[in-house]
């Protein structure tokens, strides 16, 4: 539970490998979080995350084996870390994966995997997290939305998709546990210079995994619902939402 102050002590991060990831538990043991759980796959690199976080000074680390496509799983793994390691603060969600429009398009079966990565087994996975806070009567849910949700483009209209419906998801879960003790945070970046950018041309206003980290440190103690990363990227895409369609082809074909 979260201590006198209100800062967070404990994480489940779903997604361990996550370079955000890393980022947030970082910045959040510089407060009092001392108890962060990264649930992931094998393969996912979390044995890294896990040794800088406890040379970050979180007294307890401990990996889990997780598969956001698994969604029978979900209930077994997500409620088993609530059974194990008692109340969890704050369950953050940067899992997905970005993949490359011409990709989709030739091969409409990884197209599909992703979605089911990015928004399918993100509804099962929060549904699951909500229940079990709802049940501790606390918590914050922290989704990774993006920007690129906010209005399809034609260069990544499948990720974009996928972000516009878990965007939508989260903000529906929040609405709905209004009154219970549980929040919901949804988090749109724009480029982040990550693991899972490198070698991409970055877009305007990109940002770093840290800076995301810091804002949403800020978010949570300020108990904010949508977090822009950076905060200059609510400004242009506020005016894009606006755009008639012809005119949105031209502007993101540039993009």
């Amino acid at each position: 539970m979260r201590d006198a102050l209100g800062e967070v002590q404990s994480v489940l991060v779903l997604g361990g490998g996550s370079d955000i990831g890393r980022a947030v538990c970082k910045r959040l043991a510089q407060g009092r979080l001392n108890k962060a759980i990264l649930a992931g796959r094998p393969e996912d690199d979390m044995e890294s995350v896990a040794a800088d976080l406890k040379a970050a000074g979180i007294d307890i680390v401990e990996l889990v084996t997780w598969d956001a496509t698994d969604v029978a799983s979900h209930e077994e793994v997500i409620g088993g870390v609530f059974d194990r390691f008692g109340d969890i603060d704050l369950v953050y969600v940067p899992a997905g994966l970005l993949g490359d429009q011409d990709a989709f398009d030739a091969d409409p079966v990884y197209a599909a995997k992703v979605a089911e990565v990015n928004y399918s087994g993100l509804i099962s996975a929060g549904l699951t997290a909500a229940k079990h806070l709802r049940a501790q009567g606390h918590g914050v849910i922290a989704f990774m939305s993006s920007v690129a949700g906010l209005r399809a483009r034609k260069s990544n209209f499948v990720y974009g998709s996928t972000k516009a419906g878990l965007d939508a998801f989260a903000q529906g879960l929040g609405d709905s546990l209004v009154g219970t003790g549980v929040r919901v945070m949804v988090v749109r970046p724009g480029f982040v210079h990550t693991k899972m950018t490198e070698g991409m041309k970055p877009a305007p206003f990109s940002t770093t995994p840290e800076n995301v980290a810091d804002l949403l440190a800020d978010g949570l103690t300020k108990g904010t619902e949508v977090i822009w990363a950076p905060p200059v990227l609510k400004y242009p895409f506020f005016i894009f939402r606006l755009l008639p369609r012809a005119i949105w082809r031209k502007v993101s074909a540039k993009g």
